[in-house]
């Protein structure tokens, strides 16, 4: 299971990101998970359909948590709106009708685990915060 601790080598690189099991994952639509580089960074995991997907946790319009947003399906397009002001995102390419665009990550389950490739360590709990200097 993905850890508290941030070593240096793999902060800021793209990297396969263990995020637990797919038997606790698949347990909710959607769940945030945390990023070491902070809120900014956080992502959202969805398991929709016996499938995962992830993407920026925070609304690219105001920073809405769209982890909290409804997900509907329409013509076959999966979507999640932000609870703020009802953007929608596709969950597959993140983009919107609105013109706006989410980042979206790969994911890939492999012996039983869920990877996000994300440029940071993540963890399905918080990161201590970092000591100023």
């Amino acid at each position: 299971m993905a850890s508290g601790s941030v070593d240096e080598n793999t902060l800021n690189a793209v990297l396969w990101r263990l995020i637990g099991p797919v038997t606790e994952l698949s347990k909710k639509q959607c769940r945030l998970v945390y990023s070491a580089l902070g809120h900014n960074s956080d992502v959202c995991l969805f398991f929709i359909q016996g499938e995962f997907f992830a993407m920026d946790a925070r609304c690219a319009h105001a920073g809405g948590p769209l982890c909290e947003g409804d997900i509907e399906e329409a013509d076959g397009v999966l979507q999640v709106f932000c609870p703020w002001h009802d953007y929608d995102f596709n969950i597959r390419t993140g983009k919107s009708q609105t013109g706006l665009q989410q980042e979206v990550y790969e994911v890939k389950v492999e012996e039983g685990g869920v990877y996000v490739k994300h440029a940071s360590p993540l963890s399905l709990q918080p990161f201590p915060p970092t000591p100023k200097s």
